[in-house]
């Protein structure tokens, strides 16, 4: 063997041995982290009943009278290389409310504890693919209290969907563009397959906008669901924030519709002030009654929510009020007799890890 034979053959095995050492570092960088979050929060009526007779708007979570508690959050992150895990769990009211239907389709399940648990594979830089349960693609709020700044939440988010199971492909598209393609379970079946349809979804977004949309049969419907959702924010100056988000579903001409904006001010380092101005209707018992004395099912409400943001560390003190006016008597005034409008209050307070 030649002595240029042999200088080759070594430099070939050098450069495998290290290709092969750096995937095998690659494979032990493992990373495991933990955050997550605790809230708890006051709320009464100002103008209706509280106490045993006490009312609160149809949206979510923040419902609850007098001292109220919402949920601890605890999320593992699992990281090896192109590959990794999310198991989102979440304990208390709040949590309960944003997987209602785990317990309505398997009564003896313990999934009502979880939010979020799939896995994801960065097939290239411009490729994810996840598999599993994940919060909902559409919308401007989320189900986290760290992650929407008012803390309670609209008839937009409220009416759904909260989160998918099924498999979804992100793509980086450049130029600031991306979008994602997705097939799901029923909208909030997250177990499993209820009864064997499945959703189509889909996304296409250009920096901070996302125009989503969401197609297929849900439980108990014998047409397709269609819904398209609009996300936009900007950061207008240092100071100043815009959010905006609009939706409309439909299913055989029954379903809902509504748009908000969400102005917010920094007024220094460690206070925020926002508003959340919201429209929303709803066709034909859409999704439920707007208020729970709406007998018809095709309301209409604007909801004004001034909210307030202080920062402590990790702890975020957010008082809030919130004035909702319906077209129809949806809800009580303080002698029980019915009313268009409901004035209420609270402060929240949450603690992020």
């Amino acid at each position: 063997m030649t002595k240029k034979l042999t200088f080759t053959l070594q430099i070939v095995l050098l450069a495998m041995g290290s290709l092969f050492a750096q995937e095998e570092t690659e494979e032990k960088k493992k990373k495991f982290t933990v955050s997550g979050s605790l809230d708890t929060y006051f709320r009464q009526n100002i103008d209706g009943p509280n106490g045993e007779d006490a009312i609160a708007p149809n949206t979510a979570f923040a419902n609850l009278d007098g001292f109220a508690l919402g949920m601890a959050n605890v999320i593992g992150s699992f990281e090896s290389g192109k590959v990794g895990a999310v198991a989102d769990l979440v304990f208390g009211p709040r949590g309960e409310d944003a997987t209602f239907l785990s317990p309505f389709l398997r009564p003896d399940g313990s999934s009502n504890i979880i939010n979020q648990l799939y896995v994801y594979w960065d097939v290239s830089e411009k490729v994810t693919l996840t598999f599993g349960n994940f919060n909902t693609f559409l919308g401007y709020e989320v189900i986290s209290p760290v992650d929407n700044f008012n803390y309670s939440t609209s008839y937009m988010f409220s009416y759904g969907p909260f989160s998918h199971t099924g498999i979804k492909a992100d793509f980086d598209l450049s130029n600031e563009w991306t979008a994602m393609l997705a097939v799901l379970n029923n909208t909030d079946a997250t177990e499993f397959n209820f009864d064997n349809d499945f959703t189509a979804g889909a996304q296409i977004g250009y920096k901070n906008t996302y125009l989503n949309f969401l197609y297929g049969k849900q439980l108990g419907n014998t047409e397709a669901t269609f819904q398209v959702d609009l996300t936009t924010s900007h950061n207008i100056s240092e100071e100043f924030f815009l959010g905006i988000n609009a939706t409309y579903n439909d299913t055989d001409g029954v379903g809902f519709y509504g748009a908000a904006l969400y102005p917010q001010y920094k007024t220094s380092e460690r206070l925020t002030i926002g508003i959340r101005a919201e429209y929303f209707a709803e066709t034909e018992f859409g999704a439920g009654a707007i208020g729970a004395y709406d007998a018809d099912g095709d309301a209409n409400v604007i909801d004004l929510t001034l909210t307030g943001s202080y920062e402590i560390g990790d702890l975020i003190i957010k008082p809030e009020l919130r004035f909702d006016t319906t077209s129809e008597d949806s809800f009580l005034d303080t002698d029980l007799e019915p009313s268009d409008s409901l004035t209420s209050f609270l402060v929240a307070a949450i603690y992020k890890f």
